[in-house]
């Protein structure tokens, strides 16, 4: 051999399996997208960023994470698929490189109130599994200590065929854990009769105080001439029979005035048609009626616990599972680590692992018994986290939607360690987010802009987050932005008093809230902050809660319609064109009759999410082909629900289609850094941080003299924070009283006074640390929003 040949082996070729890292778009154009294209890496952490509406969901959600789905579908046999509505393909020249997207969003979890914080993880099951083996006394299989499950008990004939025919007579029996009189629901409802009925009035004199049964219409002729009772005599010389038809009765098909109908006690009936439905969605005037007559108690029987006697007895070292799942959760994994069972160890292992998951994401302080409905959306989607954590699947691409929303500055770092997690397994993650602390951890960064709406959906930058600061794009120059504290703060008007609070785990706090400035209410998650802003202030004390809960509304809902904006458009429309106002209304004459205006056609799929496909007839425009006949100004009211807000105060501002009150109510939208929304956006769309800042735009033109917002910056860029705080002072100089939840330093280095909660979550926290000036809590740094607060001003 000769000397300069070397005998080192050769590294083997790369297969060709691992040259496909890389998601590549092209030419997207889903909503406001302007044929973008991206090379996004596997199995690295890509932060999205860009201003409120530049484009983000629309390239994470409606076009990676939808196209995945879409191929999912796809796998399924024909015959399932033929259940299925095609979902479309989005607005996209090529993707590829795809992987199973599982999405882990903001939106709030079922509110029925049998779905709580242990059904919705597998802490309650593997809970039942392990008082079923270890409960003492014994009484049945997991089913038995589950709220969920009825006790059933059945007896009858059966026909066995052995050989010969035979009925053998046998009894089922089965043990479940539900309260039989709340059902599971540790609540019961109480009607009170007074607010029904005048008793001293008969049918006929119209005794009925419930609307829609007053007036002679229908629902009173049902009892008036239902035979049962003599319309003409006063309610309250009514027979113990009498009163029972007309309050009790189970439901019988009979002859009324002729027609063939269903007879039934009011209480029943009512339960039915009034009370089945959802609070916030009714009619004021019936609302105010339910809030009236049904008061709602703790169950008496299980005493909120929704379980019945049987599963309440059983124990294990003293506690039974209604104990444990009212523990706080951080105390549960402490009681869980002191079993020591060989027969049951691998099941208290994964429930050990699922406790601690909640603990190190920040949600110690919750209890398994807490109904999922009343998580607000940062903690629902920590909480959906929990579910992916011990997951066994890699080389799937998680996609969040602003995970650090909720979050105090000190609980950022811990979710910003899980997002690396999910990482350094193999997944590609996806985030789309504003926070500077999260953008800093990012392999790759994509910043959509340079602004809202039309002004958005192209790509600015693509790069490190070191390449971003030099970039001189608008998330650039903010990255490093420090809001000072104010030189001088503003004296009070006057004080709001708190006294002896005690909701939730508030321990008996006294407090006054300075009126007449801007005052941030911080605190880590789970301090107690909502509960001394939501469950705390007295009913009379004239405050306008804004916050981020859901817009309950149809699917056709949208800003126009929930501002009041359409009202004025639709005279302007009605006045130019000679015609009725009724015609130019999604939801009344001028509707689409295929999609009854909704501009989609939904179809719900029991087994799993419901999909929206454009209409094919008014090709998603919602109305009728004569009703876009009709303009003003040029546009047609299709055109003009389809306007972002910036555009349509330009229109509606001036010239032919001059309308003062529709533009005043724009004017109150881009004021609250709206400018963006189109005003035909379906609510159901809308992020928790784009909701309260629609509800703060309606309220303020309102009358109320206190403003409570919850994390106003939720889902705002850096850029729109100024907006925001500028917002704020204008809102505090016109003699509001403005009091804020937040976690963004740059809102508290802003504020004249601050309450700091704490100093933990749960039983931990639920106490005044800190009250006074900014600069007296950077100067103090005795609490942890000191500490983060004084790193952020650079003191």
């Amino acid at each position: 051999m000769s000397k300069g040949t070397s005998t080192a082996p050769q590294p083997p070729a790369p297969h060709a399996a691992d040259s496909h890292d890389l998601i590549r778009v092209h030419g997207a154009r889903e909503n406001n997208l302007k044929d973008v294209s991206v090379e996004i890496p596997k199995r690295r952490l890509t932060v999205f960023t860009g201003v409120s509406g530049s484009g983000k969901s629309s390239l994470v959600f409606d076009t990676i994470a939808a196209e995945s789905q879409r191929l999912i579908n796809e796998t399924y046999s024909a015959f399932v698929q033929g259940f299925m509505p095609t979902l479309a393909r989005p607005e996209v020249d090529l993707l590829d490189g795809l992987t199973t997207a599982i999405i882990v969003d903001q939106q709030r979890m079922g509110a029925d109130p049998r779905s709580t914080v242990g059904t919705v993880t597998d802490a309650n099951a593997m809970l039942r599994i392990l008082f079923s083996r270890l409960g003492k006394p014994r009484i049945g299989p997991p089913g038995a200590y589950a709220f969920n499950v009825p006790s059933v008990h059945a007896a009858g004939a059966i026909t066995v065929e052995r050989g010969a025919k035979k009925a053998e007579k046998v009894t089922f029996k089965r043990t479940g854990g539900m309260c039989p009189r709340c059902e599971g629901r540790g609540a019961v409802s109480d009607i009170d009769l007074s607010q029904l009925y005048d008793d001293s009035k008969s049918i006929n004199e119209g005794a009925f105080t419930i609307p829609g049964y007053t007036g002679g219409g229908w629902n009173s002729r049902l009892y008036a001439e239902s035979g049962f009772f003599d319309p003409d005599k006063p309610i309250r010389r009514f027979t113990k029979k009498e009163l029972h038809d007309l309050l009790h009765r189970e439901p019988v098909r009979m002859k009324i005035a002729g027609i063939n109908m269903t007879y039934e006690g009011l209480i029943p009936r009512l339960r039915k048609s009034v009370l089945a439905k959802d609070k916030e969605a009714m009619q004021p005037h019936v609302r105010e009626f339910v809030d009236r007559a049904v008061t709602f108690a703790t169950c008496p029987e299980c005493d909120g616990t929704r379980l019945a006697e049987g599963a309440r007895s059983s124990k294990i070292k003293r506690k039974s599972i209604a104990d444990v799942c009212a523990m706080q959760i951080s105390d549960l994994a402490a009681w869980v680590r002191g079993l020591d069972e060989p027969s049951v160890a691998p099941l208290l292992a994964a429930l050990q692992q699922t406790l601690d998951s909640f603990v190190e994401i920040g949600l110690g302080y919750l209890a398994l018994d807490r109904p999922s409905g009343t998580l607000s959306g940062g903690e629902a989607q920590r909480v959906k986290m929990i579910r992916h954590l011990g997951s066994s699947l890699t080389d799937v691409t998680y996609v969040f939607d602003e995970p650090t929303i909720g979050l105090h500055p000190h609980d950022v770092r811990r979710m910003n360690d899980l997002l690396l997690r999910l990482r350094d397994k193999g997944n590609t993650v996806l985030v789309v987010e504003h926070k500077p602390e999260t953008i800093a951890i990012a392999d790759h960064i994509v910043d959509l802009g340079p602004g809202a709406g039309t002004a958005g959906g192209t790509v600015c930058f693509e790069g490190t987050v070191e390449e971003l600061r030099a970039a001189g794009t608008v998330t650039g120059r903010h990255l490093g932005d420090r809001a000072a504290l104010k030189e001088t703060v503003r004296k009070p008007t006057g004080r709001l008093p708190i006294r002896g609070a005690t909701t939730n785990n508030l321990q008996g706090v006294d407090v006054d809230v300075p009126l007449g400035v801007l005052t941030v209410v911080t605190g880590v998650a789970g301090s107690g902050k909502s509960s001394l802003l939501h469950g705390s202030i007295p009913a009379d004390a004239g405050v306008v809660p804004v916050d981020q809960s859901p817009i309950r509304g149809s699917r056709r809902s949208n800003p126009a319609t929930y501002t009041g904006l359409l009202d004025p458009i639709r005279k302007a429309f009605a006045k130019a064109n000679g015609v009725k106002p009724g015609l130019f209304s999604a939801n009344s004459e001028g509707a689409c009759p295929t999609c009854n205006g909704a501009g989609v056609v939904y179809t719900d799929l029991a087994m799993m999410a419901g999909v929206a496909t454009p209409c094919e007839e008014c090709e998603g425009k919602r109305f009728q082909a004569s009703v876009l006949d009709h303009h003003l100004g040029g546009r047609d009211i299709s055109e003009v629900l389809a306007m972002p807000v910036a555009e349509a105060e330009e229109f509606f501002g001036a010239g032919e289609a001059r309308t003062p009150a529709a533009h005043r109510i724009l004017g109150r939208l881009a004021d609250v850094g709206l400018g963006y929304l189109t005003l035909g956006q379906p609510l159901t769309t809308l992020s928790g941080g784009e909701r309260q800042r629609l509800k703060l735009a309606t309220h303020m033109a309102g009358k109320g003299g206190i403003y409570v917002l919850d994390e106003p910056t939720a889902g705002l860029h850096l850029a729109d924070v100024e907006q925001l705080l500028g917002l704020l002072d204008r809102l505090v100089d016109s003699g509001k009283s403005v009091v804020v939840i937040e976690h963004h330093q740059a809102v508290m280095a802003h504020a004249d006074w601050i309450i700091d909660l704490g100093p933990g979550a749960g039983h931990d926290g639920g106490r005044i640390v800190f009250e006074g000036t900014p600069a007296a809590l950077v100067a103090a740094r005795s609490t942890l929003t000191g500490e983060h607060l004084a790193a952020y001003v650079g003191a």
